[in-house]
């Protein structure tokens, strides 16, 4: 047995396969490429999985950012997709789990996978999609997710002028959906401090950061729900005799 054979047998999941993230870690300690790697599990018949893209297999985690979709959005094809490379390259400082988000969240494709578990796969005809917000009594949108974004991009430029103008939306229009949710909630969603030093400028409270977490995770079940739900009515093989008179 190989160096090779012997990290990848290591590495192995619960399931017997050989997870995407653990295959970078051993080309890093062989100092291959990567490529090498996905060639040696498909030749001892071991399958690649929880892609760290989202592609295939379940991971846990993926949270759309602004910054990683301004990233991907100059590497993009006509058809709305990324290579595999491209998308883990950009990567770099800001993680995978944006980047993994950001794709999902933009339902945009990755293409080439540079273990070669795929080259470019093919999508059904038919999609679902779902969208999630909070209102009050009087129809007036609390949370969803244009809030989502303007409070991360307010935890991230430390100002809410400045994400305001990230967005495309102006700053009263901003401040104005924040001063809603506050008085909805009656608790604070923002704390600006003046003056100069590392303190000062606009922060999420914990009570922010806590909503967000918590619609995050009700988009997320809901999608899964959506998807599973969808794939049973429009997507199982059907029978011949449905089409009969």
């Amino acid at each position: 047995m190989n160096e090779m054979e012997a990290l990848i047998r290591q590495y192995l999941n619960e399931h017997g396969k050989l997870d995407c993230s653990d295959a970078y870690k051993i080309a890093a300690k062989l100092k291959c490429p990567i490529r090498e790697v996905g060639d040696a599990a498909k030749a001892l018949e071991i399958r690649i999985d929880r892609c760290e893209l989202g592609q295939f297999g379940k991971i846990e985690g993926g949270v759309f950012d602004v910054e990683a979709l301004n990233r991907l959005t100059p590497l993009l094809d006509d058809k709305n997709r990324v290579t595999c490379q491209a998308a883990r390259a950009q990567a770099s400082g800001i993680g995978l789990k944006k980047i993994r988000g950001t794709l999902k969240e933009k339902n945009i494709d990755v293409t080439y996978c540079s273990l070669g578990c795929f080259t470019e796969k093919k999508r059904p005809r038919l999609y679902v999609k779902t969208k999630t917000w909070i209102e009050n009594a009087e129809g007036e949108l609390l949370f969803g997710k244009g809030k989502t974004e303007i409070l991360e991009l307010i935890e991230q430029e430390g100002s809410i002028a400045k994400a305001s103008e990230k967005i495309g939306m102006n700053y009263k229009k901003a401040w104005t959906h924040i001063k809603i949710l506050q008085k909805n909630i009656n608790d604070v969603m923002v704390e600006t401090k003046q003056g100069g030093g590392e303190d000062a400028g606009t922060k999420l409270t914990s009570v922010a950061k806590e909503y967000m977490d918590n619609y995050r995770k009700l988009q997320a079940d809901i999608e899964n729900y959506a998807n599973e739900r969808f794939k049973e009515l429009f997507l199982r093989p059907r029978n011949k005799k449905e089409f009969k008179d």
